[in-house]
């Protein structure tokens, strides 16, 4: 199964987003892109890729422990960027470092169960679309990839969403279906109830 773990924003927070992309979407360049669907969106901490299934329960029992020694927090999705040329997603505020410190605990517990993984990189973000492959550019359409990328951040850069609490971790599984890929929660975790402290 392919998997990753994240924190989902709740409906309330993803539709004022929606609201704030949607003139987004009709500026130049943004046909050129591959939007997410809304109900795909999410607070990637860490990506498992496929895991076999008879190493899910180990890993589910990992996430548990981490889930009840990481505290809910109060978060806010605002602003945007980019990651390169290909990448433009929804910044996120608020407590971030509490955020950022789930995400480095699931990812270590991640890594005891289902092996090596990657160097821990965290930057919190909500993915909005994707360019196409880079593969063959010139460096002269990159660069221009890229400022279009900018433009369509810059136009969220004013965005302030709603205050929410992240208060679940969520094992997800990602998958194809005729051609969309979907994502679906396959366990849930409630994060501890105690205050989060300043980093």
């Amino acid at each position: 199964m392919r998997l990753f773990v994240a924190v989902l924003p709740p409906v309330e927070a993803l539709q004022d987003l929606a609201d704030a992309v949607a003139p987004v979407r009709g500026l130049p360049g943004a046909d050129r892109l591959r939007w997410t669907a809304v109900d795909a969106w999410h607070l990637t901490l860490a990506f498992l890729g496929e895991v076999p299934a008879e190493r899910v329960p180990g890993l589910e029992a990992a996430l548990a422990g981490v889930a009840e020694g990481h505290p809910a927090h109060t978060l806010r999705l605002a602003g945007g960027g980019r990651f390169g040329d290909r990448v433009l997603w929804a910044g996120v505020e608020g407590q971030d470092w509490a955020l950022r410190r789930l995400a480095e605990a699931v990812h270590g517990a991640a890594a005891e169960v289902v092996g090596e993984t990657d160097d821990f990189t965290f930057h919190p973000h909500l993915t909005l679309a994707r360019a196409g492959s880079t593969r063959g550019r010139r460096r002269a359409e990159q660069r221009t990839a890229a400022g279009r990328l900018d433009a369509l951040a810059q136009a969220l850069e004013g965005h302030r969403g709603p205050e929410w609490e992240a208060a679940e971790l969520h094992l997800m599984r990602s998958a194809q279906d005729g051609g969309a890929v979907r994502h679906t929660s396959l366990c849930s975790w409630p994060l501890a109830r105690w205050e989060a402290g300043p980093p």
